[in-house]
């Protein structure tokens, strides 16, 4: 059991190691909530108790089979690997006076073999093969059965109440998981299992601790799981990207010198634009100055990313200081993401963006929400630069101003 133990810590220790090459990892990603239900039986005959009617005197593997249910609450730290708690209750088990015979809670350790085997693929697959195992407690809700009473070990049923038993268990199983819908938010699951009681029933071993096959359960239960919203707006991971953070800096360096040079020629005196060319200053006649309707800012990301960079917090800035100074005034924020990498992924980032973007001016500088209308326009190629699409452009209209 302890080499067990230490393959799973192994493993997750090295899955763990990997997890920074997946966006949706946070604490609080990738929970999923399973609601089950199935059917349970001895696995073999060898716990028949005489003067009893229900599972342990049947002996046969169908005749024996009496409804568990339960639910499943899991954390997937890296797509193959995982821990779970689930609780299960068993129904009718045996000659006591309650529905509910017994309630298993178990922590599970998960290990997804496709993923483990074949690799992640950034999206999950429509079959997956999972493998668990672990080990909880079990109660048994018997008021009159002295087979499984503490204590009582031999006893027979004699038509008394008696208390019920606490015990040790173990579970070992598969999981045949069926991912559904376009956005995977749903999962059938088919579960095969074996339960070990490794108290054993005291009738057996009044001091016991084993695995024992004659102590054990086979359970079947089918269920049904909803994976809840991670941080990077998706129901399970997302492969990050890899980039050279040197090329990241040395491109948002360029564009935040572009966009300066940008922001000096709006400022210009009208009496004489000047036109940079290779370094060379070059002064035209001066012209009557078009007058634009709009103000227009734009805020640039790094590569897959919706958190504005200090770099860019000034255009935000510049923002809010119009808007507070005209308080009619209203912003439209659009934010874009460049062709690279899923489509579906780019479009949720320019909507992320965008917000990010109006999070900003309400919460750091006081803006009105209904002042700003933030709106995710997918995918950019206005620029030949893909960096350059990456960006949110808010624009305030003046006509009316």
């Amino acid at each position: 059991m302890r080499k067990i133990f230490t393959l799973f810590a192994a493993a997750a220790l090295t899955l763990s190691m990997n997890a920074q090459g997946y966006e949706g990892n946070k604490f609080f990603d990738n929970w999923s909530l399973s609601i089950q239900g199935g059917g349970t039986t001895t696995l073999t005959g060898g716990s028949e108790v005489i003067n009893t009617h229900k599972a342990f005197k049947c002996g046969k593997f169908f005749k024996g089979a009496r409804p568990v249910a339960g639910a499943e609450l899991t954390k997937m730290i890296v797509p193959a690997f995982g821990l779970s708690v689930q609780d299960h209750i068993g129904f009718n088990w045996t000659d006591s006076k309650t529905a509910i015979d017994y309630n298993d809670l178990v922590l599970l350790a998960k290990v997804n073999f496709t993923n483990f085997f074949a690799g992640y693929t950034g999206t999950p697959r429509f079959f997956e093969i999972e493998g668990y195992f672990g080990g909880g407690w079990r109660y048994y809700f018997n008021h009159d059965g002295g087979y499984v009473a503490n204590g009582n070990a031999g006893a027979i049923y004699d038509g008394t109440d008696g208390p019920g038993r606490d015990s040790f268990i173990a579970k070992a199983g598969m999981s045949l998981l069926f991912n559904l819908g376009e956005k995977k938010a749903w999962t059938i699951e088919v579960k095969p299992a074996v339960i070990w009681d490794l108290d054993g029933f005291q009738r057996s071993y009044p001091s016991g601790f084993r695995f024992d096959v004659n102590d054990a359960q086979f359970e079947l239960t089918a269920g049904l799981t909803y994976h809840f919203m991670s941080s990077n707006g998706y129901h399970h991971f997302t492969k990050v990207r890899p980039y050279d953070q040197a090329e990241v800096d040395r491109l948002n360096a360029r564009i935040n010198a572009l966009e300066d040079e940008n922001e000096a020629l709006r400022n210009r005196k009208p009496e004489v634009v000047e036109k940079i060319v290779e370094k060379e200053v070059v002064k035209e006649v001066p012209t009557e100055p078009t007058k634009s309707n709009t103000l227009e800012t734009n805020v640039y990301f790094p590569i897959s990313k919706s958190v504005i960079p200090a770099s860019q917090v000034p255009s935000v800035e510049r923002v809010a200081s119009y808007m507070k100074r005209n308080p009619n005034s209203e912003v439209v924020i659009r934010g874009y993401a460049s062709k690279d990498g899923p489509e579906d992924f780019n479009i949720q980032l320019g909507k992320d963006r965008a917000a990010a973007v109006k999070n900003m001016l309400v919460n750091k500088y006081g803006i009105s929400a209904s002042r700003i209308d933030a709106q995710g326009n997918g995918i950019s190629e206005m620029f030949s630069e893909p960096e350059w699409n990456r960006v949110s452009i808010c624009t305030i209209d003046l006509s009316e101003k």
